[in-house]
């Protein structure tokens, strides 16, 4: 799918949302991720996690309900039962990548990953 194309499907879905995405996200989805599956990164920890692409970051959204438990977070990705979050309150300037067990959305707070998704880990081939 052309970048042009993901960041206007982006757009909608901010609207529709009422939530504003990081710059650093929309480019990392925009241009890296695009509708590759699967899209994993190796973090530090030697663990893999799945980034989901523009075909499935708002359906994975409305499977766990995250808005429901965490209403300034979308899910952006998952490792197992450990859900990968961005910060998508209006007037954002964060680009921190948090975890959360999935399980424990708003009875606990997320833990912060990453300054941003570049520095998350790194794309397996």
């Amino acid at each position: 799918m052309e970048k042009k194309l993901i960041i206007e499907c982006l757009c909608a879905l901010e609207k529709e949302m009422n939530i504003s995405f990081p710059d650093l996200y929309v480019k990392f989805l925009s241009e890296e991720v695009q509708d590759i599956e699967p899209y994993e990164l190796i973090n530090e920890r030697e663990e893999y996690i799945y980034i989901y692409n523009i075909n499935n970051i708002q359906e994975r959204n409305n499977v766990y309900n995250i808005q429901d438990f965490e209403p300034d977070y979308f899910l952006i990705g998952q490792d197992g039962d450990i859900g990968y979050f961005i910060y998508v309150r209006k007037n954002n300037e964060s680009n921190y990548i948090y975890s959360l067990d999935l399980g424990a959305l708003g009875s606990l707070e997320m833990d912060k990953e990453a300054t941003n998704i570049y520095n998350l880990g790194k794309h397996v081939q």
